[in-house]
């Protein structure tokens, strides 16, 4: 009912890839309920505590993170995600970004790592390698863009390789990390959404190369889609930038890989770091400088209402919370990650 013109195909991709994912969720869940010495299960404490033969934890390794990689998304299963967030209404997409693919992230984390330690020793490295090439891979992509939506998607199909990286690093910091990039880009992604609907509301328009010089008629919208972009590049004092120096961390104290891998890992990741601004600052260049629609004479914009704003700043505030005092947040999870990391010392 609302969308883009192509609306019917991005959801029918959406069904399937969900769905398919879904299937091996459903199987996995199954495998580890009915496995077990008693009798068949679902409670977490007792699943956190079962050991299960290498071959068959393995399977069910590759069967959940087929199901989270199509969530989160991790390629080469993100093909959805573009299509998806170019024709969705904004409002979907604020949910999907903010909610949806951070299920996938907390499912890697509570469920493969936790439940599946040594599979997930054995997958880590692979799982680096794949973080290391998203991050480039969606960075490069992005600039290509012209669709306002598609190219916010592919900057989340970037940021989700900093998650990977700290996932599979296997270190308090890294782990650390990754949580905040979870919901350090649940609230921009959200946000530049929010922005990106409200802009193109008002402007009727959702091609970059046909927008232009709307910072001058819309001043309020042009001041927090800045901001929020300024976070998602990872801007010293808000929670983009705590979030990827932490997972910098992680990779570097690593005693799983060696100074080799970690120092090239590192280096890649720095591209992708320098990459991030050149298209999030190219979209706000072609969005809001020039003159191209201020100029016409029949074009009349309204700014953001109190609404709007109110939305804005209820976003922002904790994003840069979070930039000023992260314990906020890592105070809730350190206990949970030195129970998770324990898993790979003891079992």
């Amino acid at each position: 009912m609302w969308g883009g013109k192509k609306r019917l195909y991005s959801a029918t991709k959406f069904i399937l890839y969900t769905v398919g994912g879904s299937i091996f969720l459903l199987m996995g869940v199954l495998g580890l309920g009915l496995y077990s010495s008693n009798e068949p299960t679902l409670n977490f404490e007792t699943l956190a505590n079962q050991s299960y033969p290498m071959g068959l934890e393995i399977l069910f390794y590759i069967g959940f993170f087929i199901a989270f990689a199509v969530k989160s998304p991790i390629i080469p299963l993100h093909t959805w995600l573009p299509d998806t967030y170019g024709e969705a209404h904004y409002s979907t997409c604020m949910l999907l970004a903010g909610i949806l693919l951070k299920m996938g992230a907390y499912g890697l984390i509570r469920i493969n790592m936790e439940l599946l330690p040594h599979a997930h020793s054995i997958f880590s490295p692979w799982l680096m390698i794949v973080g290391t090439i998203q991050i480039i891979y969606a960075a490069s992509t992005s600039p290509g863009q012209r669709n306002l939506k598609k190219r916010i998607a592919y900057s989340s199909v970037s940021h989700m390789g900093y998650i990977i990286i700290g996932i599979s690093s296997i270190t308090d910091t890294g782990l650390n990390g990754a949580i905040l990039q979870i919901i350090s880009h649940g609230f921009i992604g959200a946000a530049l959404f929010f922005l990106a609907g409200t802009s193109s509301d008002r402007i009727r328009l959702a091609y970059l190369d046909e927008m232009g010089g709307i910072a001058i008629p819309m001043p309020k919208i042009f001041t927090m889609f800045s901001s929020f972009s300024m976070d998602s590049l990872a801007l010293l004092g808000m929670s983009g930038f705590v979030a990827e120096l932490t997972v910098f961390f992680g990779i570097i104290t690593s005693q799983k890989y060696l100074l080799m891998p970690k120092i090239l890992i590192t280096f890649i990741m720095a591209i992708g770091m320098i990459l991030t601004p050149i298209y999030l600052l190219s979209m706000l260049r072609q969005m809001f400088y020039g003159y191209k629609l201020f100029t016409d004479p029949n074009s009349y914009f309204f700014d953001s209402g109190l609404r709007e704003l109110f939305v804005s700043i209820s976003i922002f505030l904790p994003v840069v919370g979070i930039g000023i005092y992260p314990d906020f947040i890592l105070s809730l999870s350190v206990d949970k990650v030195e129970v998770i990391l324990s898993n790979f010392l003891y079992r």
